[in-house]
């Protein structure tokens, strides 16, 4: 399944993507996206419900804006450095271990509101990403066991201000969690329909000229890796986002460097989870 959610910013209900792309309403099922839909079993109820009234289900119109298709979980945990290359043109180590760090998830947007870029921001960054959707609390739990906790996958833009996130010390936290730095979807897609997430095709564009385009088979650390290995940390909780890394071709590896202007426009995609596109706007 495709789990969308739709409609006004903070009245968003969710809904379904189907196959030939019509959108449907599944807000009579009466739960939202969130930690107690998937602690609860919600995937198989909406499963069921789907085939029983997906037909009489109301339609979406393809004009009806697209938000975040999670709700706010209670944590986004990012993966850094995590592509050879990336790392290369960032002139860091190769990390012997994850690297993790956090974004707020007050970052989230849906996958085509604008980037607004943050007051006194200068170097706006880029960053296409796979995420992955927690299913099912994990403590400490097993590589062999860890994808049986993933409950689907997603696009992710991992927008981040460089000057913030590399020269205001402390913690990279503080250029990555600005309003608007996290555009998520447009659909969570379940297991079923990405059975490898170590082998899509990944890409991005700024003003339709490419910047990036790998695979998440160049991946340090794969899905499995990543779960485990974040879980021996932290408790995650159904709904929690693990955004996995980025590969080379953002801004601040270019010669100059080159960032985001108001008026520009980033479009991105991965293989099997669809494309996203954000305007950049100034701060105002």
């Amino acid at each position: 399944m495709r789990l969308i959610r739709f409609g006004a910013i903070g009245e968003e209900r969710p809904g379904l993507l189907l196959r030939d792309g019509t959108r449907i309403d599944v807000s009579a099922l009466g739960v939202d996206y969130g930690d107690a839909f998937f602690a609860g079993g919600g995937l198989r109820e909406l499963e069921k419900w789907s085939q029983n009234h997906g037909s009489s289900a109301p339609r979406v119109p393809q004009s009806v804006r697209l938000g975040s298709p999670i709700c706010r979980p209670s944590k986004i945990v990012c993966i850094g450095l995590n592509y050879r290359d990336h790392a290369a043109e960032s002139k860091m180590e190769i990390p012997k271990e994850p690297v993790l760090f956090f974004k707020s998830t007050t970052a989230l947007v849906g996958p085509n509101d604008p980037l607004r870029m943050p007051r006194n921001a200068t170097k706006v960054d880029w960053e296409v990403e796979l995420a992955v959707v927690i299913g099912k609390k994990a403590t400490y739990v097993p590589l062999q066991e860890a994808l049986a906790h993933v409950v689907g996958y997603v696009l992710h833009n991992d927008y981040s201000e460089r000057g913030f996130q590399l020269e205001r010390g402390g913690q990279w936290v503080k250029g990555k969690s600005a309003d608007t730095f996290a555009p998520l979807g447009p659909f969570v897609a379940t297991p079923d329909e990405i059975p490898n997430p170590g082998q899509l095709g990944m890409w991005l564009k700024v003003n339709g000229e490419i910047r990036q385009n790998s695979s998440t088979a160049n991946m340090i650390f794969d899905v499995a890796t990543l779960v485990s290995y974040v879980s021996d940390f932290m408790t995650l909780l159904p709904g929690d986002i693990i955004t996995t890394g980025t590969p080379a071709g953002v801004g601040l590896g270019m010669n100059p460097p080159s960032y985001l202007k108001a008026g520009d426009v980033v479009e991105l995609g991965i293989e099997g989870l669809g494309e996203s596109r954000q305007e950049v706007v100034a701060f105002r």
